[in-house]
């Protein structure tokens, strides 16, 4: 139905207005009697239980960070299927984002073009959100660092979002690898990303009961890169990596490349960035020994891209693109053919 109808509607309206309506009727799910258990029962997503850095997860089919931006609408996302699901990128003060337009489809490749910028309304209207948490969904919060922060203060904006979300979330992604915040990428470089999670790691070993710490990286480092990335992995001893965030590459799309350039900057996902994440999700896990455990994200857009991150090393997919052009289908179609 989604594919057929629900779909050639919302790809009418210009993508931030879809979101915004998608959003007003999974908060409608969410608010009306019997909503949610209404939703599982259409959905029938199948259980097949894993367990991942101390946490069982119902099925390893997870909704990527940037959708959820401010913890609305988990609970419906559950009930359509969801494993788990990653709000955020959630920042210590709202902040508006890049300017509109920020958000582009390109329907022939499957794919979308964004520079939102970490648009969110900040870490405490995202913890009144998280309060309200109506199901036993699993939550993973994505934090950064707001856009006026110099990098050189960002370990500050981690720390206030680690600390403040610690008790409403069950994992945490730190997120260094988005293209659309400024600067924000060169924290994935040796020094200041070992600082930054090693300070975490600090502030989380102190709590009564720790919680993973995961690294959300880009699709465009380099193999030298990534063998730092897994050593810096190893060495602060996090729980895994997320593999991959959107990309600045422009290969893989079959319009003009004038047409291309017209969208401007911004993070490239969908099916032009599925092999190369599942390349990267390979390297990583060879690299590692397989001990490494790997969330595999990017271009996810059919059953065999899922299957293809698990084999490559993945413990653990996401969906986004695929979501958006597929819809719930998607996952119960993955789960149910792994």
């Amino acid at each position: 139905m989604y594919k057929e109808i629900l779909r050639p509607i919302l790809f009418k309206f210009n993508p931030e207005t879809a979101h915004k309506f998608t959003f007003i009727s999974l908060r409608a799910i969410q608010c009306i009697p019997g909503g949610l258990f209404l939703t599982k029962q259409i959905c029938k997503t199948p259980s097949k239980p894993v367990t991942v850095f101390g946490i069982t997860f119902p099925n390893p089919v997870g909704l990527a960070a940037g959708l959820d931006k401010d913890a609305e609408a988990y609970d419906a996302l559950g009930a359509m299927g969801f494993g788990f699901v990653e709000i955020g990128t959630v920042t210590p003060k709202a902040q508006p984002g890049n300017p509109k337009p920020r958000l582009f489809r390109l329907i022939k490749d499957k794919a979308i073009i964004n520079r939102m910028g970490f648009n969110n309304k900040g870490v405490e209207y995202a913890i009144k959100k998280l309060k309200k948490r109506h199901s036993n969904i699993i939550i993973g919060g994505n934090i950064g660092k707001n856009k006026i922060t110099p990098n050189e203060n960002a370990i500050n904006d981690y720390m206030i979002c680690f600390e403040s979300l610690f008790p409403y979330v069950d994992y945490f992604v730190v997120n260094v690898s988005s293209p659309n915040t400024p600067n924000l990428r060169e924290l994935q470089d040796k020094e200041p990303l070992t600082n930054l999670l090693n300070t975490l790691q600090v502030a989380n070993k102190k709590m009564s009961s720790p919680k993973p710490i995961l690294l959300k990286i880009a699709p465009d480092l380099t193999y030298s890169q990534l063998d730092d990335i897994v050593s810096i992995v190893n060495e602060t001893g996090i729980a895994g990596i997320v593999a991959t965030n959107t990309t600045i590459s422009r290969e893989g799309l079959s319009y003009p490349k004038q047409e291309i350039d017209n969208y401007g900057n911004g993070g490239l996902s969908g099916a032009p960035e599925t092999k190369h994440s599942t390349e990267i999700i390979k390297y990583i896990s060879h690299k590692s020994g397989g001990k490494i455990p790997i969330i595999g994200v990017g271009g996810i857009m059919s059953v065999q891209d899922a299957k293809d991150k698990l084999a490559a090393g993945a413990s653990l997919v996401q969906l986004y693109t695929g979501f958006i052009y597929e819809g719930s289908a998607l996952i119960k179609n993955i789960v149910k053919n792994l």
